[in-house]
């Protein structure tokens, strides 16, 4: 079957996807896309977060079918989804980050590193419907997303610093 999905505000098209494949393995092994991880396979872990039409999924649980014709978006398209990202205009020129993207460097809440992309995009949906989001909004948000290495408080930081940069916090 043939799947047709906008990635990251880019039409994309995969040819002769077994009709069990997973929108996790479409990204990652036909798109080039290997931001979103493949850890668990069934929808525990979160570090195979995307946003499917502006809703946080896991990817590993949705059939590539499923999302023909509708908007995807992964880690690597959070700038442009904040619309930060300019095309670099000169080759090895790294492109600005999203507002939470950037915060979770700030504030050291990347640890291997497995987990942070489905906590990104988590975050950054958060942010997007929750501008001044509390504690126990943070925590809800991300309840979906496991990080082994960390205690959460340096992720709830860099959540905290995300939204008090957008300048709609208080």
């Amino acid at each position: 079957m043939r799947v047709n999905i906008t990635v990251n505000g880019r039409p994309y098209e995969a040819d002769d996807v077994w009709e069990g494949e997973s929108l996790l393995y479409v990204l990652r092994e036909r798109m080039g896309l290997p931001g979103s991880k493949n850890a668990c396979e069934q929808g525990e872990c979160g570090s195979c977060t995307v946003r499917l039409d502006g809703v946080p999924v896991c990817a590993c649980l949705v059939a590539a079918g499923q999302a023909e014709g509708r908007e995807v978006v992964t880690v690597e398209g959070l700038a442009d989804l904040a619309g930060q990202r300019p095309e670099p205009s000169r080759p090895g020129q790294v492109a600005p980050l999203a507002p939470v993207q950037q915060a979770f460097i700030d504030a050291g809440a990347v640890q291997c590193g497995f987990c942070t992309p489905g906590l990104l995009v988590a975050a950054d949906e958060l942010l997007e419907r929750t501008p001044d989001p509390s504690d126990a909004d943070i925590r809800e948000a991300l309840s979906g997303n496991l990080c082994r290495c960390t205690g959460y408080e340096k992720i709830l930081d860099a959540v905290r610093l995300a939204a008090a940069r957008t300048g709609k916090a208080v």
